[in-house]
């Protein structure tokens, strides 16, 4: 009897292990499922915001260097930093 009981407990054992490790894999791989489609979901939507941002950044440069208040060289350096060149 001793036999079997340790017999059973060992089985029990095994298999309480082998649930703890598949759903650890299960949950790493589900957050990273999630980490693709965040990605992807960012990647997927338009950068039309960035850029409506940056031409408005240049008109005001524009305008600044039509009022002399900057210089060519002043606004060639800013668009140059906002255009990321």
């Amino acid at each position: 009897m001793p036999g079997l009981l340790r017999g059973v407990a060992r089985t029990a054992v095994i298999a309480g292990t082998a649930t703890h490790v598949s759903n650890n894999v299960s949950r790493r791989q589900a957050q990273r499922w999630n980490a693709q489609e965040q990605e992807q979901a960012a990647q997927a939507q338009p950068q039309q915001p960035a850029v409506n941002e940056q031409m408005a950044q240049l008109e005001q440069l524009g305008k600044l260097r039509d009022q002399g208040i900057l210089t060519q060289e002043e606004f060639d350096a800013k668009k140059s930093q906002i255009l990321g060149l």
